[in-house]
């Protein structure tokens, strides 16, 4: 066997594979003797027919199929493998045959490939930065998140139905006078000012008395998930049950060291705003670096290949069906709802996915460009560090480690070092 790689357009290598008329009647026979106790031939036992009674009977070809896979899965493994500091290969390669004949086979692979990208700047820009302080009214809205978590629940007779009440309902839902799909319920527990509902539902219900009707008016935004309901008009004939009640507990120092552990209320609220910080913190940095890598990509040429896109787009969809399970749906029945098909779906993926993949060479490439590695004093660091925050020594963490989580720590660090060399070399600046 011999091969020759040649760069293609669109981000691909043109591999063409030569076997020798040896090699393709060995593959021949191999495919032979694999297939044989597949045919049933007169005279023969099954499986014992001699392989040229086989070809007579189901043509000179039978066995191309099995021949030409088997050589080239073999091969193709044994190419990649040499030539994987010249390119890595990211999707599934599409075989034709060149040439078939006794004397010899040629084969020609077209495999899509990661691309190189072509980055023209990235120093001296001038990017937004990002940072965030925690207000004195964020601090408080956890303070009440926590009184609300432990609040008692009071049936409620003598007043209309408020923001923050658990109201029991039935509806009915139309468009032009026709019910649709998921708009009907009976005995439903709504918690209003929740956003639960379409934007204008619970503002109506507010005010409501007990017993009473109503219709209620409202528009289904126009990125609605549902196409046939998409900016439509609809009435909802609501009818209020039984409305409860949140009975707040008395914020003291008790009640905090009981609900959270904190042994007072300051005590809680400092903890709340150094947890707060680091949400911030996290939020900011992780802005401030799509903004960098947003300013490179302006001035970025590359051609990503499909199979990469595709690859992408099948791990952001992975990831929406997880928060589906996690609801106890399957994401199957959640597009049989919205009468939307896979495809479809898929295709609201794909500008997120291009993004995220053009992220990702732009950093792979940098990295490179950079020469930017993770030292194993620098790995040492940061096992120790996750070792000691569960309370174990590095030598007893490393014993449970798999080598993958040694690869994140060192393409964390790597990031990370990459990120500060970028933050260091353009001019950053952060909003009044």
């Amino acid at each position: 066997m011999k091969y020759t790689t040649k760069a293609a357009e669109k981000s691909t290598v043109k591999i063409t594979i030569k076997y020798d008329g040896e090699d393709w009647k060995n593959a021949q026979q191999k495919a032979y003797l694999k297939l044989r106790g597949k045919f049933a031939i007169n005279g023969f036992r099954k499986g014992k027919a001699p392989k040229h009674v086989i070809e007579s009977a189901y043509g000179k070809g039978v066995f191309y199929d099995e021949a030409l896979n088997d050589m080239f899965a073999q091969s193709y493994g044994e190419i990649l493998a040499k030539e994987e500091k010249k390119f890595v290969v990211v999707g599934d390669p599409s075989v034709t045959v060149e040439k078939l004949e006794d004397d010899g086979v040629t084969l020609v692979a077209i495999v899509p490939v990661k691309p190189e990208v072509k980055i023209s700047n990235y120093k001296g820009m001038k990017i937004q930065q990002y940072a965030y302080t925690v207000k004195d009214e964020e601090v408080a809205a956890e303070l009440a998140r926590v009184q609300d978590r432990n609040a008692r629940k009071v049936e409620v007779t003598d007043r209309a139905a408020q923001n923050g009440d658990i109201v029991n309902i039935d509806f009915v839902g139309t468009v032009d006078g026709v019910k649709f799909d998921g708009g009907e319920a009976e005995g439903f527990d709504l918690t209003l000012g929740s956003g639960q509902f379409i934007p204008g539902f619970e503002d109506q219900v507010v005010g409501m008395n007990i017993g009473e009707t109503k219709d209620v008016n409202v528009t289904f935004p126009e990125n609605y998930q549902a196409e046939n309901l998409k900016g439509k008009a609809a009435v909802f004939a609501v009818k209020l049950n039984a409305i409860q009640g949140k009975e707040l507990p008395e914020l003291t120092d008790e009640f905090i060291k009981d609900a959270t552990g904190s042994e007072t209320v300051e005590e809680y609220k400092t903890k709340a705003r150094e947890r707060l910080q680091a949400q911030a913190d996290r939020r900011a940095n992780d802005q401030t670096e799509n903004s960098i890598l947003d300013a490179i990509a302006a001035n970025a040429e590359v051609e990503i290949p499909q199979a990469m896109i595709e690859r992408e787009i099948d791990g952001l969809v992975q990831k929406f069906e997880y928060q589906l399970m996690y609801q106890g749906l399957k994401l199957q029945d959640y597009l049989d709802f919205l009468k939307v098909t896979v495809a479809d779906f898929r295709k609201n993926y794909e500008e997120q996915a291009k993004k995220n993949v053009l992220n990702q060479l732009i950093i792979s490439q940098l990295i490179k460009d950079e020469k930017l590695e993770a030292t194993e004093e620098e790995v040492d660091a940061k096992v120790a560090e996750q070792a000691a925050s569960v309370n174990k020594t590095a030598e007893e963490y490393k014993k449970n480690m798999d080598p993958r989580q040694f690869d994140y720590i060192r393409s964390d660090i790597v990031i990370t070092k990459l990120f500060n060399f970028l933050k260091e070399n353009n001019e950053m600046y952060v909003e009044a």
